[in-house]
């Protein structure tokens, strides 16, 4: 069990690592040239597709798996008390982790087909590659429903059982709830949930490394 929790909180604090450097990179690093001709951004495209296959995997998938063992940890924790809430977290929270991976599988496996059939057909290239981005928004990219109502129930099982800061547990409902939010396509709502997650992902890690089998934990 303490073994388990503190991998957790590892896994959390990675998780955290993860979403900072995404805000890094689409936010500083990368630079696509969106108003540049067809030709011009699948030329950007194939000159960074490496990287951005590496980005890709880190940000989805490997997310995707870290989030994973969190969520078999945080389940594990919180089993004991308000089962039936666990569960249905535990069920989203699952449901969430496929999003994410097939999200950042199909971004990849997109990204090669479009840079190929630029080469080709620009235009259609084009065509596929706006598609593609709407299913890996719509999957887990921008729509973050899933993973809101997964921390909106975790937040509120860890209420009912005592278990966590409850400063972090309500701070959970809120970005669950902006998380939920997200079914309105509002970058303002997007950017709450990742922005908060750094936070409360954090701040979870460290309480699961310091306390990995704490039970009835004390917000003071």
């Amino acid at each position: 069990m303490n073994n388990l929790q503190k991998i957790g909180g590892v896994a959390a604090l990675c998780e955290a690592l993860i979403y900072i450097s995404a805000f890094v990179f689409f936010g500083v690093i990368w630079d696509f040239p969106s108003d540049a001709a067809t030709i011009q951004k699948f030329a950007f495209l194939a000159d960074n597709q490496t990287i951005l296959s590496i980005v890709n995997m880190i940000i989805y998938v490997i997310f995707g798996v870290l989030l994973a063992v969190l969520v078999l940890a945080l389940h594990n924790r919180l089993k004991g008390n308000a089962s039936a809430v666990t569960q249905l977290a535990t069920v989203f929270g699952i449901v969430w982790v496929g999003l994410i991976i097939a999200s950042g599988m199909i971004a990849n496996i997109g990204l090669g087909a479009v840079v190929e059939l630029s080469v080709t057909d620009p235009e259609q290239a084009m065509t596929v590659w706006l598609a593609i981005i709407a299913v890996v928004e719509g999957l887990g990219g921008g729509n973050e429903v899933v993973g809101g109502l997964w921390l909106t129930l975790l937040s509120i099982a860890a209420l009912r059982s005592n278990e966590f800061p409850k400063i972090l547990n309500y701070l959970g409902l809120f970005i669950g709830g902006a998380g939920i939010l997200t079914v309105y396509p509002a970058d303002v709502l997007t950017e709450i949930f990742g922005l908060g997650q750094i936070v409360w992902f954090s701040w979870l890690g460290v309480i699961m490394l310091k306390q990995p089998n704490c039970r009835g934990l004390k917000s003071d």
